[in-house]
């Protein structure tokens, strides 16, 4: 867990009791602080879950113009589509921080943790969620997605320890450096207006009919390992993920959904939901340039 009180290291250096030898000894310089200043908590392990009640209550179906994003980076025809949007919340609730730090220190050591988003001029971390349409009548995955999500602290989050500090507040750009992460105590949160937080309903190889389904969302998602993943954490069943948790059996969240027939009007219980200050505030995060 982050500590809050912090006690002096070498405190005779000050009585001079320190030897020459330890006075000179390299030390590898420590993880990037935020522009908070705010120090990763790196002590144990972290946990990441999915807020399905905040999924439940976010999604909405309506009408609307495929954007530049979306037709760049997620191959979506160029027009006006019928789209199911929904709100990807992740909270860690572990004892210790993802911690990310700059992604450019990442490109730069070519491990794979990152790919850049053209639109959003920004790196996201690959793989960290998928997103899927469950048909309740056959069972078959109609729509799925993987996720790259730009890591920072959103919100405090429910159901695990206190939360310190926002400690992780800034995605960089291609240029610039950025510092990511979730915090233990917080969450990440992919609001369901950003790009990328959407299933087009109505592309011409893809339709979705009207009916029940179950939208999921898994983060951290288990993937088969391959050349090159000899150093990636690993779970009881052998498969690799892109970063160790204490626990990979509650990474899963769902939520019901009903696609009416009617393709005119918006639906859906996220019409209701307003943003919340700290939602404006990760929108603001995650399409700044």
């Amino acid at each position: 867990m982050r500590p809050y009180l912090f006690p002096a290291v070498c405190a005779a250096i000050l009585a001079g009791a320190c030897t020459n030898a330890e006075r000179t000894t390299s030390v590898a310089p420590g993880p990037r602080f935020a522009a908070t200043g705010n120090i990763p908590d790196l002590d144990g392990l972290p946990d990441l879950t999915v807020d399905a009640k905040k999924l439940a209550h976010s999604w909405l179906i309506r009408i609307e113009d495929a954007s530049q994003c979306s037709v760049v980076e997620g191959g979506v025809s160029p027009g006006t589509h019928r789209v199911l949007r929904f709100t990807a919340t992740t909270p860690n609730i572990g004892t210790a921080d993802v911690f990310v730090g700059d992604p450019l220190e990442h490109v730069a050591a070519n491990d794979g943790m990152f790919e850049y988003a053209l639109c959003h001029d920004h790196y996201h971390f690959r793989h960290y969620a998928t997103y899927e349409l469950i048909s309740v009548e056959t069972g078959a995955v109609v729509q799925a997605a993987k996720r790259g999500f730009c890591m920072v602290d959103v919100t405090p989050a429910a159901g695990g320890p206190p939360g310190g500090k926002r400690t992780y507040d800034s995605c960089g750009t291609r240029s610039s450096p950025g510092f990511q992460g979730i915090s233990a105590g917080w969450a990440d949160s992919y609001n369901r207006v950003l790009d990328g937080q959407f299933f087009v309903l109505d592309e011409p190889a893809t339709p979705v009919p009207p009916g029940d389904y179950v939208l999921r969302v898994t983060v951290n998602p288990p993937f088969p390992c391959g050349d090159g993943d000899a150093a990636r954490p690993r779970d009881a069943a052998g498969f690799c993920h892109m970063f160790a948790e204490s626990d990979y059996t509650n990474n899963v969240g769902e939520a019901a959904i009903t696609i009416p027939s009617d393709v005119k009007n918006a639906s859906g219980p996220g019409l209701s939901e307003a943003l919340s200050p700290e939602e404006l505030t990760a929108i603001m995060t995650k399409t700044q340039h």
